[in-house]
C-alpha cells in the first residue's frame, strides 16, 4: 500500500465517522451521545475510534468545523464586486439568508442552545467556525468599501455585524422556534431588500 492511498483510506475512514457522529449528536445531543453508539454505528471498535479522535469533545469538534462550514455565502461576501454596493449587498444578504435559515443550520444551532450551558466549549467551538468567521470575511469587505469611499468611516466588524442582524430581522427567530410559516422566498428578499436600505441609511456615502 502507497502512503497516498494509506492517507486517503484513513480520510475516507475519518469521513465515515463523522457521517455517523453527525447523525448521533442531532438525534441524541451532545450529552446523551456516546462514543461506544458511534462505534458501533460505524462498525469497529470503541478503540479505533479513539485513534481518530481522543475523546468525544475533540469528535464533536470536528463535526462542528465540518458542518458549521459557511462556504455558499462567505464566498459570495469575498467575491462581490464592491463597485455597486446596494447590488453586493443584496447578493450577500441572500446567499446568508439561505444559509443560516436551512434546516442544517437551525439543527446544529438548536443543538448548540441545549448543550452550551453545561458544555460551554461547544457553544465556543460553534462561534468560532460559523458566525465568527462569516462576520470576519463580511468585515475585511467592509474595509475594502471603507478605503475606496463607497460607505462611511465606521468599523468594518461592527458594520458587517450590523447588516446580518438586519437580514435576519424577526425572520431567524420565528424559524428557530418552529413558528409557521416557513419563511418564503419573498419574505426573505423583503427582509434583504430592507436590510439593504436601512444599512445605506446608516452607512452609506453622505
Amino acid at each position: 500500500m502507497t502512503l497516498q492511498s494509506a492517507r486517503t483510506g484513513r480520510d475516507d475512514r475519518r469521513k465515515a465517522i463523522l457521517d455517523v457522529a453527525r447523525d448521533v449528536f442531532m438525534e441524541e445531543g451532545y450529552a446523551a451521545a456516546s462514543m461506544s453508539s458511534i462505534a458501533a454505528r460505524v462498525g469497529g471498535s470503541k478503540g479505533t475510534l479513539y485513534n481518530y479522535f481522543p475523546s468525544k469533545e475533540s469528535l464533536f469538534a470536528a463535526f462542528m468545523q465540518e458542518e458549521c462550514q459557511v462556504e455558499a455565502w462567505v464566498a459570495a461576501a469575498s467575491t462581490a464586486d464592491g463597485s455597486n454596493v446596494p447590488a453586493a449587498l443584496s447578493v450577500i444578504g441572500a446567499h446568508f439568508l439561505d444559509f443560516v435559515l436551512s434546516e442544517k443550520a437551525q439543527t446544529i444551532h438548536r443543538l448548540v442552545i441545549a448543550e452550551s450551558e453545561r458544555f460551554p466549549e461547544l457553544g465556543h467551538t460553534f462561534y468560532e467556525n460559523g458566525p465568527r468567521l462569516g462576520v470576519g470575511v463580511l468585515s475585511e469587505w467592509m474595509q475594502l468599501q471603507i478605503a475606496a469611499g463607497r460607505v462611511r468611516v465606521g468599523d468594518p466588524e461592527r458594520m458587517a455585524m450590523v447588516f446580518l442582524e438586519l437580514c435576519k430581522s424577526g425572520l431567524h427567530q420565528r424559524r428557530l422556534w418552529n413558528v409557521p410559516p416557513e419563511p418564503t422566498a419573498d419574505d426573505k428578499a423583503r427582509n434583504v431588500a430592507e436590510a439593504v436600505r436601512v444599512f445605506m441609511a446608516a452607512y452609506g456615502p453622505v
